[in-house]
């Protein structure tokens, strides 16, 4: 069974055909087997492994690696599955460049580092397209008749509810959105991984015995007093909101869009009709804005341009990100601070007015695109769980060695908490908070 044809299965709502993400093509495409194992020769099996040190799940990489140059695919896979469960996703989506490849010996040694995301992705791969991984996780623990509710269908969510599957608990996972995934599904850029993929490894972990219950938002339709009263445990992967805006009143209106917001249509939305915007600026200098600047440029659109309040120094959007946008023609302006969307008489944006180090310019344009960070929505959400705080910046507190929050019942963890990492961390807190949570449901502390 392919990636397509897992799209809507097990509970999750299928993507329609002709979304704008199916005509942008694969950034590093999946290795053949004589290109794995000759990056696989290359491994110096450090005895130290720094990459291991680098990745928040702790793969043991050199092991996979080596597995992988003795033509043993499987047992990669197995190396990778125990240590992280989204260990599929995560090889798509890592920015391996400032983890794992970032901290690979060869960087000193002024050659290539490994190609570490694409061989993960070529142990895991053929095994997802099969239909899932739960061959390679020890056997689910006997039902221990403990129910926990896991609130948001995002990676935390379903690292957590396949981890909690294999200790015997039963997961019921409540989701607002008819698509399972999170950002993974409809936010990840798609040359890193389409849609349909994400979909595919939500699949797999329902097939696990995991209960999703889409288009249900906890606060409207089920209430927190009550998933805490019917559920012996609750699991905060919430995210953490929709699009910040800028402040301005120009910004209301036609021509202005928040990235996410964009980046969803992307890859779920066919009727999206990007012809007429000729020229793109994305305000804003983090990796959010990097992909779809990238996305645009991709997608045909001749004229993109990021517009920055600081300089490309201090962007906290990663360098190699910009280099590749920057290859296919995106443009970096910084040390722009915007102050306001220029419109025609019919209300149509045709620039944006900024402030430089020349004084005040406009840039022209067709559509503004704003990527300056999520609003923190979802913290209003976890504080209607008994006992459970936030800080200022809208974050879930957690004990960080067991994710548990304030209440008792409620743990925590993904971009709720972190305030927007990498899949790959998510997975990493999932593990921690299904360690704690197992404690207390079997008579623990």
């Amino acid at each position: 069974m392919g990636l397509e044809d897992q799209t809507g299965s097990a509970g999750s709502a299928a993507l329609p055909p002709g979304r704008p993400e199916e005509r942008i093509g694969d950034w590093k495409p999946l290795y053949d087997e004589a290109g794995a194992i000759a990056e696989s020769t290359r491994c110096l099996y450090c005895e130290d492994a720094p990459c291991i040190k680098a990745c928040p799940t702790a793969i043991n990489i050199p092991e996979f690696i080596r597995k992988i140059g003795t033509g043993n695919r499987k047992g990669a896979a197995r190396t990778i599955i125990t240590a992280n469960i989204l260990g599929y996703s995560c090889s798509r989506v890592c920015p391996v460049e400032e983890l794992c490849a970032g901290s690979c010996v060869y960087n000193h040694l002024d050659q290539p580092p490994i190609a570490i995301g694409r061989l993960q992705r070529y142990a895991t791969e053929p095994i997802m397209n099969a239909g899932g991984f739960a061959g390679l996780l020890p056997e689910p623990k006997a039902p221990t008749g403990k129910r926990v509710a896991l609130v948001g269908a995002g990676p935390a969510s379903l690292a957590a509810a396949a981890l909690l599957r294999v200790e015997g608990h039963a997961a019921v996972i409540f989701e607002k959105d008819p698509f399972a995934g999170g950002l993974n599904t409809t936010g990840i850029a798609p040359y890193k991984m389409e849609a349909p993929a994400s979909l595919a490894e939500a699949a797999w972990v329902l097939a696990l015995g995991v209960e999703l219950r889409s288009g249900v938002a906890v606060g409207r339709d089920v209430s927190p007093e009550s998933l805490l009263s019917d559920f012996d445990a609750v699991f905060l992967g919430l995210g953490i909101g929709g699009d910040k805006g800028l402040g301005l009143d120009s910004e209301q209106g036609a021509g202005v869009v928040g990235a996410t917001d964009l980046i969803r249509r992307i890859k779920t939305d066919p009727s999206l009709d990007l012809s007429g915007v000729r020229r793109a600026l994305i305000v804003g200098g983090g990796n959010t804005g990097l992909d779809i600047a990238h996305e645009l440029a991709l997608l045909g659109v001749g004229d993109v341009t990021m517009v920055y309040r600081k300089g490309e120094a201090e962007m906290s959007g990663y360098a190699h990100e910009l280099a590749a946008a920057r290859k296919h023609g995106v443009r970096f302006l910084g040390w722009r601070a915007p102050l306001g969307v220029v419109r025609d008489a019919g209300g149509a944006a045709t620039g944006l007015r900024v402030r430089g180090p020349e004084g005040e310019e406009v840039l022209p344009t067709d559509l503004v695109v704003l990527a300056v960070g999520q609003d923190r929505g979802t913290a209003a959400l976890a504080a209607s769980f008994t006992g459970v705080r936030t800080d200022s910046s809208g974050r879930v507190l957690v004990d960080p060695a067991t994710h548990r929050t304030g209440n008792p019942k409620v743990w925590a963890g993904g971009d709720c908490v972190n305030g927007g990492k990498e899949v790959v961390n998510a997975a990493a807190e999932a593990k921690i908070a299904v360690r704690d949570m197992h404690r207390a449901l079997t008579g623990g502390v």
